[in-house]
């Protein structure tokens, strides 16, 4: 019985070609809003937390605020290391200063930090090394470089070796790293040039060698075991003032993209929820139509025995068709609209088909039609046959 109401309904769209597709027109243009806007938004979130993930989300940066006349110095970073929970502590200091070499110069960002800052920051050395421990004890004046500043400055990258010189100090060329982007590098004004923490601490005439900003990463990937673990020791040498210091966990970030990602989502998807139920209305308000039309249709068919069920069963399937047909062609619309997205603005971001989206349109679709099918579908079901016969609508 099923399958003869399927087979009824497909005749009753059939035969009403363009009725039926305008009703559907409302459920197309629901499905396609759900599933385009749903998928432009998730592929835009996927390739901002790519980026953000790309700049790095391992790091906690401690910023000292107020030593109240303790400043932290540089020989008690070893113990915050010993923690379990805490895997590199490295100190920077960012300073600006007028790179030259020869009759070129530039604007210069130098970062004063420890050996280990290549291995947090994943910095990728392309010639020489970066500097030692002995050069950060000795105050030396080595410096590693940026490969852009390299062919800015010295037109190759092949500048192991060279003089450089920082506010007029001669500094001894001893590596060139790749560039990368990393959150620490969307903060550099300039080239980007590292030297040995001490060193940069007597090139902003501070005698003193404390520490006032660091960043820290997690032996695993538990950056907020990390940050706890940090904040504890923190407390514990700043007497428990909370305002001495702040951090700011960079793994934060990614979690925020992803909570805002789903947010759009969730709103992008009740806009188009409305345009199904609008769609659904519209379905219902047909399907009244379609029972006083074959109100005799009906009459004839409980004449010949038809239950009030099959009757039921009839228009409701016939409104879940119209609804699922529907369906099929919003989907396939918003497969063509992501494709020539994927065309247009592919270079921005992957533009992706989200199947868990097509699943909910479908569901959708489905309540769509059994919620507004259901009434014209019941009032045909009590038609008595009598007066169905004797109707001349």
């Amino acid at each position: 019985m099923l399958w003869q109401c399927v087979k009824m309904a497909m005749k009753a769209i059939n035969s009403n070609r363009m009725r039926a597709f305008l009703t559907m027109l409302g459920i197309i243009v629901g499905v396609l809003a759900l599933v385009v806007l749903v998928s432009l938004v998730t592929s835009a979130g996927d390739a901002v937390t790519e980026q953000v993930e790309g700049l790095g989300t391992d790091q906690i940066q401690v910023t000292i605020v107020d030593d109240g006349g303790r400043p932290l110095q540089l020989e008690e970073l070893p113990a915050f290391v010993a923690h379990a929970d805490i895997g590199e502590v490295v100190p920077f200091n960012q300073i600006s200063a007028t790179a030259r070499f020869g009759h070129e110069s530039g604007q210069a960002s130098v970062t004063g930090t420890t050996p280990n800052y290549a291995i947090v920051s994943n910095l990728e050395l392309i010639s020489g090394r970066f500097f030692h421990t002995s050069d950060v004890a000795n105050n030396t004046h080595v410096a590693v470089i940026a490969e852009s500043a390299a062919q800015e400055l010295f037109g190759t990258v092949n500048v192991v070796g060279a003089e450089l010189l920082l506010d007029g100090r001669p500094f001894l060329i001893v590596g060139v790293t790749a560039d990368q982007e990393t959150f620490m590098s969307l903060f550099l004004q300039g080239y980007a040039v590292y030297v040995p923490y001490t060193t940069a601490v007597r090139m902003s005439d501070t005698l003193s060698n404390a520490v006032t900003t660091m960043l820290v990463t997690a032996p695993g990937t538990d950056m907020h075991a990390a940050e706890a673990a940090i904040e504890d020791m923190l407390l514990n040498r700043f007497r428990r003032d909370e305002d001495a210091f702040t951090l700011f966990n960079q793994a934060l970030v990614g979690e925020v993209v992803g909570e805002i990602t789903t947010l759009l989502a969730i709103l992008m998807g009740g806009v188009a929820v409305i345009s199904l139920v609008v769609g659904g209305i519209g379905i219902m308000n047909i399907m009244m139509v379609s029972v006083t039309e074959r109100t005799k249709e009906i009459g004839v068919r409980k004449a010949i025995g038809a239950s009030r069920r099959s009757i039921m069963l009839q228009f409701l399937i016939e409104a879940l068709t119209i609804c699922l047909i529907g369906c099929l062609i919003g989907v396939l619309a918003s497969l063509i609209v992501l494709q020539l997205a994927t065309v247009l603005y592919g270079h921005l971001m992957d533009f992706q088909l989200s199947p868990a989206v097509v699943l909910a349109s479908i569901v959708f679709s489905v309540l769509i039609g059994l919620i507004f099918g259901l009434s014209p579908a019941s009032q045909a079901a009590r038609k008595k046959p009598i007066e169905a016969l004797r109707y001349e609508g």
